[in-house]
């Protein structure tokens, strides 16, 4: 089975607008592959949605309600190791995730982690790039 992560950019986007590049990308890649998380990313994901400033775009119960269904659709990866590879650290976590649960690509919006592709054989494609790929 496909295996991939997405990082908080993408997760947020399809939370907030669901019609959006980032959120067809990240809706054909379940459809496809395996949702990997961690403890980490999970965190950030539910810090980065629990903030009052995301109101604006969608409500609260709606951001939790894409939570819940991020936990329900993912495979949480217990044991991710630190690693250091990522010029933004706080990026390095997505990196650990797809190497330790053997993702074959990221799915990502964010700059520091898309200059790296591919990173260690594993893909970084940005939301086009994916959408692009399945065209072909």
């Amino acid at each position: 089975m496909v295996r991939f992560v997405p990082d908080t950019n993408v997760l947020v986007s399809r939370a907030c607008f669901p019609h959006s590049t980032p959120a067809q990308a990240f809706e054909h890649a379940l459809l496809r592959a395996k949702l990997l998380v961690s403890k980490e990313t999970l965190a950030e994901i539910e810090d980065v949605l629990l903030r009052s400033k995301f109101e604006t775009y969608v409500r609260l119960e709606t951001r939790l309600t894409f939570l819940y269904y991020v936990r329900k659709e993912s495979v949480l990866i217990e044991s991710v190791p630190i690693i250091s590879a990522c010029r933004d650290p706080k990026d390095d976590k997505f990196l650990a995730l797809a190497l330790t649960g053997h993702a074959d690509f990221i799915l990502a919006g964010d700059q520091d982690l898309l200059v790296l592709h591919p990173f260690r054989g594993i893909d970084i494609l940005s939301p086009r790039q994916y959408l692009d790929r399945q065209q072909t």
